[in-house]
């Protein structure tokens, strides 16, 4: 489980890979609606005029003052499903962040919800 107690006390923060290079900022959170756990990070990555959000797996993630440590390298996000930042997560579109990270998905059922 990911350690941190306000889910509104990440948004903003870096977001960096296990050898520090920064992936991007937190701009939301998306839980898992099984358990209701955080699940992945919404990144905000991209150049200055080109955002977008990429989906980052929080399995194993650390709290630090200034970043989150996620476990997976920033090559691999930065090949990422991702939306526009005023963009929101289909059910379609869904199965596509999970299959990226080689997780386990069961089709046809809503697993994760923005927060």
């Amino acid at each position: 489980m990911f350690p941190a107690e306000n889910i509104r006390d990440w948004r903003l923060k870096d977001v960096v890979d296990p050898d520090g290079s920064k992936i991007g900022s937190l701009e939301s959170v998306y839980v898992d609606t099984t358990t209701d756990q955080p699940f992945f990070a919404a990144v905000t990555t991209g150049i200055i005029g080109r955002h977008k959000l990429t989906f980052v797996p929080l399995t194993n993630a650390t709290v630090a003052p200034g970043h989150i440590r996620v476990t997976v390298s920033k090559d691999l996000a930065k090949n990422a499903p991702s939306i526009d930042t005023d963009g929101e997560l289909t059910l379609e579109d869904e199965p596509a962040v999970f299959e990226h990270y080689s997780l386990p998905y069961t089709p046809g059922v809503r697993r994760l919800a923005r927060r």
